[in-house]
């Protein structure tokens, strides 16, 4: 492997990382995969320090809302949804998608991958829907989540994905040959080559995009190379403090794997197989990712990082 520490320049990174975090989010996070919430129970997380209940209306329709019950304050984790209507564990208080009890919903979407949900949030002009990147046709792709928390913040998540320096030495397992095409990168976009492992003497060479949608997303897109139009979202969403006060972030990453060469009908069809592996190797790789990622936390924490 050739060394990549003279390229992988802190100012670069930071500079880059800078401009990520100017792009607005509009008060939107990231809370799960679309599979996550079904139409007969209610599903509670925690975002950005808040309670955030989601349920189905009888149409299949996205509601989000606050966690916590407007009757004694009973979190609406697992609560019966019938005909759209979510009824509360403690004592059945109904609630619907338009709103009851002095209980307003959030703004809520599915976009056939992830679910969203809009929070007002400091620092964010709100808009109508989040700031997603142009994805494949999904009926045409294998998509694959997963879903791996942090102790960090956000930022440090997206500074990760913004060194992609890092890849062959930090993860030799999956990636080879990786190099940043200077020419065409400045600081809202990353331009690599680079060789995804499939075996200690296999790869397959492509070239990939880097960008920033907004402050809390990355995006990977193969743009040559086999798989062209593939891509691996990143979102970094923020949960709220663990015992320690210390932040907490869970990273979501969507794998959207597209291909127009007429075999790859042979992998939609054999998805099932598929995506496990898929996961796996995205699991294994946040493994890592994650370490780098809270290490960097607890550099700014204590003052020393230079990014």
């Amino acid at each position: 492997m050739t060394s990549t520490w003279r390229l992988a320049k802190p100012r670069r990174i930071a500079t880059a990382l800078a401009a990520a975090q100017t792009q607005n989010a509009g008060g939107w996070y990231v809370a799960g995969e679309s599979a996550d919430v079904g139409r007969t129970e209610s599903v509670a997380r925690t975002i950005a320090g808040r309670e955030v209940v989601f349920w189905r209306t009888a149409s299949g329709a996205l509601v989000a809302g606050p966690g916590a019950c407007p009757h004694l304050g009973a979190l609406m984790d697992r609560c019966p949804v019938m005909d759209g209507t979510m009824y509360c564990r403690w004592h059945g208080l109904a609630l619907t998608e338009d709103g009851d009890h002095g209980w307003a919903p959030y703004r809520a979407q599915d976009d056939g991958v992830l679910i969203w949900v809009r929070l007002p949030t400091a620092g964010e002009d709100l808009t109508d829907s989040p700031a997603l990147p142009v994805r494949p046709p999904l009926v045409s792709s294998v998509v694959a989540v997963i879903n791996r928390p942090g102790r960090c913040e956000p930022r440090d998540v997206i500074a990760n994905r913004l060194d992609p320096w890092h890849g062959s030495w930090f993860h030799p397992y999956a990636f080879s040959h990786l190099v940043v095409d200077d020419d065409a990168s400045d600081e809202h976009t990353l331009v690599v080559d680079v060789t995804f492992r499939l075996s200690r003497t296999w790869g397959v060479p492509v070239r990939a995009e880097f960008s920033c949608p907004d402050a809390r997303t990355i995006v990977m897109r193969i743009t040559h190379g086999e798989g062209a139009g593939s891509l691996v979202e990143t979102h970094a969403t923020p949960l709220g403090l663990d015992a320690d006060g210390r932040p907490l972030t869970m990273v979501t990453e969507a794998t959207i794997a597209y291909s127009d060469r007429p075999g790859f009908q042979v992998a939609r069809w054999m998805a099932p197989l598929v995506k496990p592996g898929i996961r796996r190797t995205a699991r294994k790789l946040w493994v890592d990712d994650l370490a780098y990622a809270e290490r960097q936390y607890e550099l700014r924490r204590r003052g020393e990082s230079l990014l």
